[in-house]
């Protein structure tokens, strides 16, 4: 059985993170790997004016739960509370922001050795 994970997201160091095709410096807080079943849980932390390029994963699905600012996912602008899914191999995005936002994350891990399962569309 796996421990329990406990911590305050304010400790964890938001880092930068390259996504492919991305504009703006995106970071990222890495909460919990679980590298048994394949799943992270990340805080995503969009800059004003960054954008991610439509794209699908092959790995499994992520989920999205706005925490702050605002998102545009395919046009559609989302604010804090909004949640949203994508399963694996739909393609999905552009993802946007305007003002930046912080995105509270759970999905296939995409990345294995810096290779991230990322396709764009």
């Amino acid at each position: 059985m796996a421990d329990s994970v406990r911590l305050a997201a304010a400790d964890v160091a938001a880092t930068p993170f390259v996504i492919p095709g991305a504009e703006g410096e995106f970071r990222i807080q890495v909460l919990n790997e679980d590298t048994a079943r394949g799943v992270v849980t990340t805080i995503v932390h969009i800059p004003p004016g960054g954008r991610i390029p439509a794209h699908s994963h092959t790995k499994g699905a992520e989920m999205h739960y706005v925490l702050s600012g605002d998102l545009i996912d395919g046009g559609e602008r989302l604010g804090p509370g909004a949640f949203l899914t994508h399963p694996a191999n739909m393609v999905h995005g552009p993802h946007e922001s305007e003002g930046g936002a912080q995105v509270l994350t759970v999905q296939q891990w995409q990345s294995t050795d810096g290779d991230f399962d990322f396709h764009p569309a």
